[in-house]
């Protein structure tokens, strides 16, 4: 019940706060009605359109919004009007409703500007006051509602408020500006962020696929020459089956595990590819024909960051994708050496045998390869070397290179 009461005046603020000309047409309307009713009481009784003259000062504040430095003026000008006709013969109130306008010119124009304004103002009423005969001189200590310390006195203080009240906005503003700055750039670096998470998933997906589909191909090539070449040996078309069932498990269990980074459970990833997990790669390509050898030697207190090691997971089975799909079953080294801060890869297989067939590729692999490479500062370089063979040689670095200095 109390939230709902607690409600209502919000409500009613912000249905006033989307509608600002009716709200200054009622206060304004209000003040001028009071503002009549102050002189009414007077002995002897003003004319109309005196009445009416005094109220007319607050009439300007409408378009205070819009156009502040006009309202001041137009209400200094009807003040003087006021006082130089003399409609009330007996002492009114001075220019205090000026301090309205003033009021809202410091809030809404620039410092320098409402400054001026307020002291030219200050002046012009000093002089009707002292040309009319509404003057009185300023008397220290004096209070009276009259004299022009009181006068100075209000007048700055309204200044001030709205000066203090444009620099509260001001700075409002400001913090509403990088706050959408800060809101776009928080959704721009979420939307990039995706993006590099799809790219990355995608080029898993691409070295997955590629390896285990690749030493898939291959197997299924040899049994089917076990089948259709020669005496028929059962024996041997089997294991090559066997092979391409284990493969593809293997295949299933890792795309599933990147298929769960999408997913919000962590219980359901298996464990992220590591330099302690390169025995997986090697057995795969083992079982393609490929006589593997595998050496890693990391030195250093600790070991490689998980990114690295990850990248150098990635780069090795690529390389040895291409070994099988493009060589076929033959002698394939790898080497893998560094330390924390710096991991060298090498890999490199012999020519392919005659009547190989290579499996064909989309060439992704060494794009990816790079693109991982680059992500740690690091170099690769692949190519044929002079006995047909093929070497892969790449770089990771932990720390970035020094930049150079163009002498």
């Amino acid at each position: 019940m109390s939230t709902q009461v607690n409600a209502l005046p919000r409500a009613a603020q912000r249905w006033l706060a989307d509608r600002p000309r009716l709200t200054d047409a009622v206060w304004v309307g209000a003040l001028t009605l009071f503002d009549m009713a102050t002189v009414l009481d007077r002995t002897p009784a003003p004319p109309a359109w005196g009445v009416a003259l005094w109220g007319t000062q607050t009439v300007p504040l409408l378009w205070r919004r819009t156009a502040p430095r006009a309202v001041l003026v137009t209400m200094t000008g009807l003040y003087a009007l006021f006082q130089a006709l003399g409609p009330i013969p007996t002492k009114v109130p001075g220019p205090f409703l000026l301090m309205l306008g003033v009021y809202a010119l410091a809030r809404r124009a620039p410092a320098a500007v409402s400054g001026a304004l307020t002291l030219l103002t200050l002046v012009a009423t000093a002089v009707t006051d002292a040309l009319t005969g509404h003057w009185e001189p300023p008397r220290l200590g004096s209070l009276e509602p009259i004299s022009v310390t009181t006068f100075v006195f209000f007048f700055a203080l309204a200044w001030l408020l709205g000066y203090g009240r444009r620099r509260i906005d001001a700075d409002a503003a400001r913090l509403r500006e990088l706050n959408r700055r800060l809101a776009a750039e928080r959704e721009l670096n979420a939307r990039q962020a995706v993006l590099t998470e799809r790219a990355r998933i995608a080029r898993d997906l691409h070295d997955v696929v590629a390896h285990h589909v690749s030493a898939i191909a291959l197997q299924a090539r040899a049994a089917e020459d076990v089948l259709t070449c020669g005496p028929l040996r059962p024996d041997e078309a089997a294991q090559g089956v066997g092979v391409i069932a284990r493969t593809a498990d293997t295949a299933l269990t890792e795309m599933r595990r990147l298929l769960g980074l999408l997913s919000f459970d962590e219980r359901e990833l298996a464990p992220e590819p590591s330099l302690d997990r390169l025995d997986l790669l090697v057995a795969v390509a083992t079982s393609a024909g490929c006589r593997v050898t595998c050496a890693v030697e990391v030195a250093g207190r600790t070991a490689p960051s998980a990114g690295m090691q990850v990248s150098a997971y990635r780069v090795v089975q690529e390389a040895l994708t291409n070994a099988v799909k493009h060589a076929g079953p033959v002698a394939v080294r790898v080497a893998v050496r560094g330390d924390e801060a710096r991991l060298t890869i090498e890999v490199e297989n012999d020519p392919p045998g005659p009547g190989h067939r290579p499996v064909s590729g989309a060439g992704r692999g060494l794009v990816g390869m790079r693109e991982r490479v680059a992500a740690f500062d690091g170099e690769l370089s692949a190519g044929p070397r002079p006995d047909g063979g093929w070497r892969l040689y790449a770089v990771l670095s932990a720390a970035p290179r020094p930049a150079r200095v163009n002498r």
